[in-house]
């Protein structure tokens, strides 16, 4: 299977919050393909102190990298307009990795299930 990891799976694995940490030694012992992408390395990166930046870094070496494509910026932007014809908002960040997780045939890991099951994205949650 799989699996794009959204940034709350790795920040709170960093803070040390136990289901977090437990679906991550899952999917890596299964041997899942694991992925993250421009948009969580940056959100991730982007808070902690020194120690927390270190794990993360580490971690983040573990997966593989995926830059936005033409085609995921594209399927995020129709993404977002439908989202706003609608009525509702929805986050830069959300729909360039949905996107991505799209053009992979990937679910989103994370604890933020809304946003992404909204756009159709299937999503493992913790």
């Amino acid at each position: 299977m799989r699996y794009l990891l959204d940034s709350t799976l790795l920040i709170d694995h960093a803070n040390r919050d136990e289901p977090a940490a437990r679906l991550l030694k899952v999917l890596f012992s299964e041997a899942h393909e694991l992925y993250t992408c421009d948009v969580v390395t940056c959100e991730t990166l982007s808070q902690g102190d020194a120690s927390h930046l270190s794990h993360l870094r580490t971690l983040l070496d573990a997966l593989e990298y995926v830059a936005t494509s033409p085609e995921a910026a594209r399927w995020a932007g129709n993404s977002r307009l439908a989202r706003h014809r609608a009525g509702g908002k929805l986050g830069l960040g959300d729909s360039l990795i949905a996107g991505i997780a799209a053009e992979l045939g990937a679910a989103v890991v994370t604890r933020n299930r809304p946003d992404y099951e909204r756009q159709g994205i299937e999503v493992l949650t913790y």
